[in-house]
């Protein structure tokens, strides 16, 4: 499954177009810009805390066990990368499960007639569906949206390396 969000800040593209306008080559703030998008996904995993600055709910093994949200053994944070060229900047989650961790959604059995799993307490649960909530990681917050700006303007200034 693939997803792609688009940033459509009015800002940063004036200041994309400003940057292109001086003849600046963009490549290497789409990679300062990728790197930073990945940075913030990370840090999101650190925190459980959404690009919007809302926190996650907690998992019930989280609860019952400690440690955090959507961490267990680290696959989905360990899959963050990003990759960038001269006309764009991209960083997401390389795993089959995040779409219905960043969305939340129902999962629903799919050649049985119900799902059976082990629970964090260690007892056993046999149900028809779950529901998922949303747990954001990925997207641009008003933060990084202001980092963003600043590479640009950095960038046409002449003064990034």
């Amino acid at each position: 499954m693939d997803f792609e969000g688009k940033v459509e800040d009015a800002r940063i593209r004036a200041e994309l177009l400003r940057l292109l306008a001086f003849g600046r080559n963009p490549a290497p703030a789409m990679r300062e810009i990728a790197t930073l998008g990945e940075g913030s996904t990370r840090l999101r995993f650190r925190t459980e805390t959404g690009p919007d600055g809302r926190r996650w709910k907690p998992s019930l093994r989280a609860q019952i066990h400690g440690g955090r949200t959507l961490t267990k053994d680290g696959h989905l944070a360990g899959s963050v990368s990003s990759g960038y060229g001269k006309d764009f900047a991209e960083w997401g989650l390389n795993r089959i499960y995040a779409a219905i961790h960043q969305f939340g959604g129902e999962i629903r059995a799919k050649g049985a007639g119900a799902l059976r799993f082990k629970l964090a307490s260690g007892a056993f649960a046999t149900v028809q569906k779950v529901l998922i909530p949303a747990r954001p990681s990925l997207g641009v917050s008003d933060d990084d949206a202001g980092d963003i700006l600043n590479i640009l303007q950095r960038r046409i200034e002449g003064t990034a390396a």
